[in-house]
């Protein structure tokens, strides 16, 4: 049986998710929408073909008139927490976009509303769910070719060409390291299964850049299984363009594993023993890709009450190393990612 959903936040990637995502899930079915713009729900509506009698402008409104289990919020930033609070308040489950919120603060506040009123808070990281990602995990967690040395990370996009006044991007907050590179880091700790202790790294923004923060930073995090991983990444690249997830060279005792996925690029892994051909390794098939993956993880979650693997608490982790990226690129200094995390 579907789970029932409410669906926050129709704006572009919110309408993007209802019909990509949602209304072709068996595994969940949305019963309401809710966006506070009123021209913004109007267009929706319209374009989506919504029931009128379904869309409302608060969440409270949706709660109150149709039955629901879960909240799904694809709501800009700002509206992540409120809205979260609200729906647990309601004992319901959520279903959050990243980065799930604003400040590690907060953030901890919202798991542990989630645990005192017993409800599933899962962070939709989508990127957890590829082929080439579970791949690479799996040869890193059986040590294929031994244990993981260091790794180098490179993504490159050009997103600096639209007009400067008509691009939001432009104004994001760290657009890069928040908006972006919360997958490369989400990454890095589901492949490796290793949790970030330090980072230090440099941002920048070139004279010719549209964007308002820096749109491109490199990194060293230092992992408490000995990792060492360099990751580069840029939204004003002029270099060849990388698959979302970026590049991954990972050197192990006995070769390489290098791999790549979701994009424009097939997902690809390869093995390269030391002394020896690479090779393609195969990957396997999967029902459920990317955010259809994190829909089906959490709508089981829900059926079954079991603590997701991307849960609020899990996903807690992932936000302390962004905001240590953060502070490290605006102070210059190495951060210990212990030093993000709110006392209890």
């Amino acid at each position: 049986m579907a789970i029932r959903l409410i669906q926050v936040g129709l704006g572009r990637w919110g309408q993007n998710w209802f019909q990509h995502i949602v209304s072709q899930s068996k595994a969940a079915e949305a019963v309401a929408w809710v966006e506070i713009d009123a021209q913004a729900l109007v267009e929706a509506q319209q374009r989506l073909e919504l029931p009128t009698d379904r869309c409302f402008l608060s969440l409270e409104e949706a709660l109150a008139a149709v039955p629901a289990d879960a909240v799904l919020i694809t709501a800009s930033l700002s509206g992540h927490v409120p809205t979260t609070r609200a729906a647990l308040l309601a004992e319901k489950h959520v279903l959050v976009e990243k980065p799930f919120a604003p400040t590690l603060a907060e953030a901890a506040e919202l798991v542990k509303l989630a645990e005192q009123v017993q409800k599933i808070l899962m962070v939709s990281q989508n990127y957890r769910f590829g082929l080439a990602v579970l791949t690479a995990r799996e040869l890193v967690r059986r040590q294929a070719l031994g244990p993981v040395s260091s790794v180098e990370i490179d993504f490159r996009r050009s997103a600096n060409t639209a007009h400067a006044t008509d691009h939001r991007h432009y104004r994001l907050w760290h657009p890069l390291l928040v908006d972006m590179a919360i997958h490369h880091f989400d990454l890095m700790r589901f492949v490796l299964g290793q949790e970030p202790r330090q980072v230090m790294g440099k941002a920048w923004n070139p004279a010719w850049s549209n964007f308002v923060d820096p749109p491109a930073v490199c990194l060293t995090i230092t992992f408490d299984g000995g990792t060492i991983v360099n990751y580069r990444g840029s939204w004003i690249s002029q270099g060849p363009t990388t698959n979302w997830c970026g590049e991954w060279h990972m050197d192990c005792e006995g070769g390489q594993i290098t791999w790549t996925g979701r994009g424009e690029l097939p997902d690809k892994v390869l093995l390269r023993p030391s002394g020896k051909r690479p090779r393609a390794v195969k990957l396997p098939p999967m029902d459920f890709l990317d955010r259809q993956g994190s829909l089906q993880t959490f709508a089981q979650a829900v059926e079954n009450g079991e603590i997701p693997e991307s849960s609020g608490l899990d996903n807690l982790k992932t936000l302390a190393l962004m905001f240590a990226a953060i502070k490290a690129v605006e102070s210059g200094l190495p951060v210990a990612v212990s030093d993000t995390i709110p006392l209890a």
